[in-house]
């Protein structure tokens, strides 16, 4: 079991963050929310029901999709562009999708590796970008959450608008909905921007994501 948890260290430690996180999301929202009713004539809610509300639902998927679309991006981006000095970069001359032999893949294969890896035909080309497939899919599955559970949020709130409910395809072309989306995007698309930019310069002794502390600023794709 110790051994177990050392090897996963770093997934165990975000996944108790993100529990932790979301507990404490669901409480301060179900209190917002309560104090929102209360000023607005109505009465509380109990947890419960806030947690199982469109409110909270479209809260947290909006925040997913954004997450999962920067990674998903990252991912594909990195592949073809660099940014010299960044250890998130590869370095100039590398980019594209390299050879079978630089991959590992094919009749390349090692021993230990996938097999798929060492697969022929759609096996290893689904292989060679099923993290950017996978990506891709929960971020699609994430949006379409946050479509979802914001319709529904915003219905509920359309009587008090004396407005009509509207559909799907109304909702997602909707300034509320785009708002929602957006002030997400940005925030991660400036994040990015910012890791990048500032490990150029900056150091994390010890850190994978940073440059050994004595590598010059124009050395890239060096992680110490």
């Amino acid at each position: 079991m110790k051994r177990l948890i050392r090897d996963n260290a770093l997934a165990l430690c975000f996944l108790l963050l993100f529990l932790l996180s979301l507990a404490g999301q669901s409480a301060a929202g179900a209190a917002a929310f309560s104090e929102e009713r209360v000023a607005g004539g109505g009465s509380p809610v109990t947890w419960a029901d806030y947690v199982t509300s469109s409110a909270f639902a479209v809260d947290v998927a909006e925040n997913w999709q954004s997450e999962y679309l920067q990674f998903f991006l990252y991912i594909l981006i990195t592949v073809w562009l660099v940014q010299r000095g960044s250890p998130e970069s590869k370095k100039r001359g590398e980019e594209g999708l390299e050879t079978d032999a630089e991959q590992k893949a094919g009749r390349h294969a090692e021993p230990g590796s996938p097999a798929w890896a060492a697969a022929d035909g759609w096996r290893r080309t689904v292989f060679s970008h099923s993290l950017g497939i996978a990506m891709g899919l929960l971020f699609l599955l994430a949006w379409l959450a946050q479509s979802v559970a914001g319709l529904a949020a915003y219905n509920n709130e359309q009587p008090a608008r004396l407005e009509d409910p509207v559909g799907w395809g109304g909702y997602v072309t909707s300034a509320d909905f785009w708002n929602r989306t957006l002030q997400n995007w940005q925030s991660e698309f400036l994040a990015v921007a910012s890791m990048v930019l500032l490990a150029i310069f900056l150091r994390e002794r010890g850190s994978p994501q940073s440059k050994r502390v004595g590598d010059p600023h124009s050395r890239t794709s060096s992680a110490g």
